[in-house]
């Protein structure tokens, strides 16, 4: 019997050089493979002013500090992703307002985000679920009309494109994850992406302590001469995470092409099976397919089935407005309820080949 998880960890075959290289050099802490894994998220995937951090939640709060968010304020943002998106919300003393999402696809409704504006809204957090982009076009125009930063949640979504435009360069920000089981991983890390360049600079300061090197010259006495004007936290990824990140870079394209491929595989072999419904994908994007997921009837039987069979199926995840601290369930997120109760992720991820895939849909074929 065959075991196939959910998610996996993708290593490229260089990663072990490369990072024995900064090992052995000592110099283990932020240089010059950060600036080099930054240029390439810059010209391999199109990030505008990528700026590498040490996790995707040090990106999102990044976001909402230099969005200008303050206690009292308001940031709408969907249920459906993980606790980290609202929390950094929390961390200002600022107020998560969840949208409800489309049912269809399990990304946030632009229709719901502007019933939800208030006079203290200062900004929305889009979360592309599974990859696959929100409808980015409908959310800027609410964010013009109502003088509102756009946050991009982008943690699924490397390599994918809306109208043609990379994910990272399209929002005022944009966040990144390169968690151990991302398509990407630095072991844990992210970067934030600044489509303004003033922005980015002071993105650049505010990642360490508040200081900008570049402009903090060692004094005779061996300290940096320094004045912090704002609050600035210790966020920087290191050398041997970029060391890392660069590694897996090598092939990402490719990676990501096949596995674009075998989506299309589950997408065509799935269409037609009885109790489950495909989420919805528009010919405008392209996904970056972290997650490959859909509705199905009599879901723990599901689940149970795969699982006889070595292939792991799972909810990812489940809306986290339940939380206390979110003020728990929200009855008007009719969608997000419907969803919690259906939703299903099968695997998609490196790891896989075309026969995993073929066995997958067979055994899903045989009925649950």
């Amino acid at each position: 019997m065959r075991d196939i998880p959910i998610f996996n960890t993708f290593i490229h075959p260089s990663a072990q050089s490369r990072v024995d290289s900064v090992l052995s050099s000592t110099f283990l802490s932020e240089g010059k493979l950060v600036k080099e894994f930054e240029s390439k998220l810059n010209s391999d995937l199109g990030f505008v002013n990528p700026l590498a951090l040490n996790s995707g939640t040090s990106a999102l709060h990044l976001a909402v500090v230099l969005a200008g968010v303050k206690p009292g304020d308001e940031v709408i943002c969907p249920a459906q992703t993980f606790v980290a998106t609202a929390l950094v919300i929390c961390q200002e003393k600022a107020i998560p307002v969840f949208a409800d999402i489309k049912y269809e696809d399990g990304n946030i409704d632009p229709k719901s985000i502007e019933e939800k504006v208030t006079s203290k809204t200062k900004a929305i957090i889009a979360v592309h679920w599974g990859g696959n982009p929100c409808d980015m076009d409908e959310i800027h125009a609410i964010a013009k009309r109502y003088n509102l930063v756009v946050i991009e949640d982008a943690a699924h979504a490397p390599g994918a494109t809306y109208k043609s435009r990379p994910v990272g360069s399209i929002s005022d920000f944009t966040c990144f994850s390169f968690q151990a089981i991302k398509h990407i991983t630095t072991g844990d890390g992210g970067a934030i992406c600044c489509k303004d360049d003033k922005v980015a600079m002071e993105a650049l300061k505010r990642r360490w302590f508040g200081i900008n090197r570049a402009n903090s010259p060692l004094s005779i006495l061996g300290e940096r001469i320094y004045d912090i004007t704002d609050v600035g936290y210790k966020y920087h990824l290191n050398d041997y995470g970029a060391a890392l990140g660069l590694a897996n870079l090598e092939g990402f394209k490719d990676r990501l092409a096949y596995r674009r491929k075998l989506v299309q595989i589950y997408r065509q072999e799935l269409s037609q099976v009885s109790g489950l419904n495909l989420f919805k994908e528009s010919n405008d994007r392209e996904s970056a397919h972290w997650l490959f997921g859909f509705h199905v009837e009599k879901r723990e039987e599901f689940i149970l089935t795969l699982k006889s069979k070595g292939i792991a199926a799972s909810v990812v995840h489940d809306g986290i407005d339940h939380n206390s601290l979110f003020g728990g369930t929200r009855q008007d997120l009719v969608n997000q309820l419907r969803f919690n109760e259906t939703q299903i992720h099968i695997p998609i991820h490196d790891g896989m080949n075309e026969e995993d895939v073929e066995y997958i849909v067979n055994c899903i074929k045989q009925g649950w």
